[in-house]
C-alpha cells in the first residue's frame, strides 16, 4: 500500500511518516469502499423503485436489515481504525522526547512574511528575548545582556536538522496564526500567537544539495502568504556541527 501511495503523495523522510501514510491509505480506501458501494446503492435504487414499475408509494420500507448490517460494519471498521491505529499513534506522537534520547531543540519563530529560526549555541541553552529589543538586526529580540544569548545563532527561512536524531521544535508567532508544514517530514502545527507549542520527528535521510525541501505556511496569514517559504536540510551530526561553529552568533551579526 505505501508504494502505491508513494506516486501520489510527497516523499517521506521521517520515522514516523510511513505509520501516518499507512492510517492515511486505510482511511481513503475506505472512503473508496463507502462511495463505490453506496453509489452503487443509488443507481439500484432508481433502477428498482422507479416510477413506471412502482406506480404507487409503498409505505412498508425495508423488509431487511441488510442496510444495518452495512451499517454496523463500517462502524465497526471506523472503530478499528480510531482505536488499533489512530488513538496509539497520538499518544506516541504527544509525548514529549525524553532528555536521555539528546533531542534537538530549535526554536521556530513565525511572523508576517518569515520563519526565524534560532539555534541555543554551544551552551545548550537560549538566550532571553525581550520584545522591546527586537528590531530588523534582531528579530527575536535577544538581550545583550544576557550570557546565555551571546553564543546563540539565528537564521531566517533556513533550518538545518540532524540524522536520525530527535528534533523538538518550539513554535511561536510573533502576529497572527501560521501553520508550520514540512511535507516530506509529514510534520504540520497551527501556531497562535501567544502560544509555544512544540512538535517533534526524527529525520532519517539525508538531503543532497538538489534537495529543496520546503518549510511552508498552511494558513493564510495576510497578503503576503504566498512568500512565507523557506527551506530545510538534513546533514550528518558532523555536517551541522560544522555548519553551527562557522555559522556567526546572531548578535554578532546584530
Amino acid at each position: 500500500m505505501q508504494n502505491f501511495l508513494a506516486q501520489w503523495m510527497p516523499p517521506n523522510y521521517s520515522a514516523h511518516g510511513a505509520y501516518l501514510d499507512l492510517m492515511t491509505g486505510l482511511v481513503h480506501w475506505l472512503m473508496l469502499v463507502l462511495f463505490v458501494g453506496w453509489g452503487s446503492f443509488f443507481i439500484y435504487a432508481l433502477y428498482k423503485f422507479r416510477s413506471n414499475r412502482n406506480p404507487k408509494a409503498s409505505y412498508t420500507g425495508a423488509r431487511t436489515h441488510f442496510s444495518s448490517y452495512v451499517e454496523g460494519g463500517v462502524a465497526v471498521v471506523e472503530i478499528v481504525l480510531l482505536l488499533v491505529f489512530s488513538i496509539p499513534a497520538w499518544y506516541r506522537w504527544t509525548r514529549p522526547v525524553p532528555a536521555s534520547e539528546n533531542p534537538l531543540i530549535i526554536r521556530v519563530v513565525a511572523e508576517q512574511f518569515a520563519w526565524n529560526i534560532h539555534y541555543p549555541g554551544a551552551d545548550g541553552r537560549f538566550g532571553k528575548s525581550d520584545i522591546k529589543l527586537i528590531s530588523s538586526s534582531n528579530p527575536l529580540g535577544l538581550d545583550p545582556g544576557d550570557p546565555s544569548a551571546k553564543d546563540d545563532i539565528t537564521t531566517i527561512n533556513q533550518l538545518h536538522l540532524e540524522i536520525n536524531r530527535p528534533v523538538v521544535l518550539r513554535l511561536t508567532s510573533k502576529d497572527v496564526i501560521h501553520s508550520f508544514f514540512l511535507p516530506v517530514m509529514r510534520a504540520k502545527q497551527d501556531i497562535n500567537p501567544g502560544m509555544e507549542i512544540p512538535i517533534h520527528f526524527t529525520p532519517i535521510k539525508t538531503s543532497s544539495p538538489e534537495d529543496k525541501w520546503e518549510i511552508a505556511c498552511a494558513q493564510l496569514c495576510g497578503l503576503g502568504h504566498y512568500r512565507m517559504r523557506g527551506q530545510f536540510v538534513v546533514q550528518t551530526k558532523q555536517e551541522l556541527q560544522k555548519w553551527l561553529a562557522e555559522t556567526p552568533p546572531a548578535l554578532v551579526n546584530g
